[in-house]
């Protein structure tokens, strides 16, 4: 079925061309809107290219914001930049990538002590780093400036996971890097931007510290609900329904009491109120999920669709948002982000070759290094009301790393194989 979307996507471009040379505005730009969709879903009929299907819906929905920016900024009179809205989103994001993590990637540290130590290190120093030159050599006005320092200040994603499985590395210590980044992420990154691009926006550092556990520990948090509730037994079932229970009722009593307390709203007690809230709530949604899982075992391998329709979704509204940015710096900023993901992959395998890790460990950490959590990135840019400047540099930055990613794990996993062949080779000569 997916080759007929492939000979549609022919057609369609075809007749985009066509809608150019003739200035038929409507034809070439659904042309094209609806040749890159039909790929994305027909690239799935080629092996080769299979692993590029996210990354075509992506393209699809660069696409789509810059030929119809309005569309995508507002539906009838509501804001698609909403700020609940993102923060529902991306917690919806953070929610499905947790829900591939258990508790144990968070143990991995006693077995991979070194590699976790030289991969946290050369996440939190190269990819800021490098994100401040690019930013500094390229002149970039202030906000796009800092949304390169931003994305490059956050932690590392899922995505490195599914490279270092395809190239064969070593996954436990990848899972390993990305969770504790995860977990270093809302110290880190406001530390990082604050000193990186303190100068460029304004960051503050306590009100960005609460919005990552808001948008990636909360739903992690979540997530490990539901994998105690699947891994730990009865006794830790029984400790979960107990926490779900007090949960609910806080967040009862918040429901009708809240105002009672007399805090002003950007105090340090509201907004760990706030927090304590959003917790109770991960816990309830962690044991409704499960709940879920009960009936229908399947809906962990469909939660990371849901995160890639978030993060598309991001794409899209970022890219309608910062349309006229785009068109203007889109080359130099596509630019900037093939230097930063080639200096993470190349700086993260060679400080791991010079510390003494042996090359698939090395192959691990280039990944680990150089790709970045771009949900993580946008939804700091969408909370701050920034998703047409802060938000620019994820939404060009985040597709070039899948398919940088893609390219490099694929050779290192051939690469690998051939060295394994030419090793066999004289053994079974023997």
């Amino acid at each position: 079925m997916r080759k007929y979307f492939l000979w549609s996507a022919l057609i369609l471009f075809i007749a985009a061309g066509f809608g150019w040379l003739e200035q038929i505005d409507l034809v070439w730009k659904m042309g094209l809107i609806l040749g890159f969709s039909s790929i994305a879903i027909g690239v799935g009929h080629l092996k080769l290219l299979s692993g590029y299907q996210y990354t075509f819906w992506i393209i699809a929905a660069v696409s789509a914001g810059l030929i119809y920016p309005q569309a995508f900024l507002h539906i009838g009179s509501f804001d698609l930049r909403n700020k609940w809205l993102i923060l529902t989103i991306i917690q919806m994001v953070m929610f499905g990538m947790g829900t591939q993590m258990s508790i144990k990637d968070f143990t991995g540290i006693r077995k991979s002590g070194k590699g976790v130590l030289i991969g946290l290190l050369g996440h939190f120093t190269i990819m800021p780093l490098m994100g401040f030159i690019i930013a500094k050599t390229f002149d970039f006005e202030p906000e796009i400036a800092a949304g390169i320092i931003l994305i490059g200040s956050c932690s590392s994603g899922l995505a490195s996971n599914v490279m270092t499985y395809i190239a064969k590395g070593n996954l436990v210590l990848s899972v390993t890097v990305t969770a504790m980044s995860t977990l270093a992420a809302p110290i880190m990154t406001p530390f990082l931007m604050k000193i990186f691009a303190g100068t460029l926006v304004e960051v503050k550092f306590f009100s960005m510290m609460m919005e990552i556990i808001k948008i990636v520990l909360v739903p992690l948090a979540g997530a490990m609900i539901h994998d105690i509730l699947k891994t730990y037994g009865i006794a830790a079932q029984r400790k979960i329904t107990y926490l779900s229970i007090l949960s609910a009722i806080w967040l009862v009593m918040m429901f009708f009491f809240a105002d009672s307390f007399g805090f002003a709203p950007e105090s340090v007690a509201a907004v760990l109120l706030e927090i304590g809230s959003f917790l109770c709530g991960a816990i309830i949604v962690g044991s409704l999920y499960h709940l879920l899982y009960r009936v229908y075992p399947a809906i962990d391998t469909i939660m990371p669709y849901f995160s890639m329709f978030g993060i598309i979704y991001f794409t899209l509204v970022t890219t309608a948002a910062g349309r006229d940015n785009l068109l203007q710096i889109g080359f130099l900023l596509f630019l900037a982000s093939i230097l930063h993901n080639g200096a993470g992959y190349f700086f993260g395998y060679w400080l791991s070759r010079a510390s003494g890790l042996d090359e698939k460990s090395s192959q691990t950490i280039a990944f680990e290094v150089g790709l970045q959590n771009g949900g993580m990135a946008s939804g700091l840019a969408g909370s701050m009301g920034k998703l047409a400047t802060l938000g620019l540099a994820s939404a060009v930055f985040s597709p070039w790393m899948n398919v940088s990613g893609s390219l490099l794990a694929n050779y290192w996993r051939k690469k690998g194989d051939r060295e394994e062949a030419v090793a066999v080779a004289p053994t079974l000569l023997d």
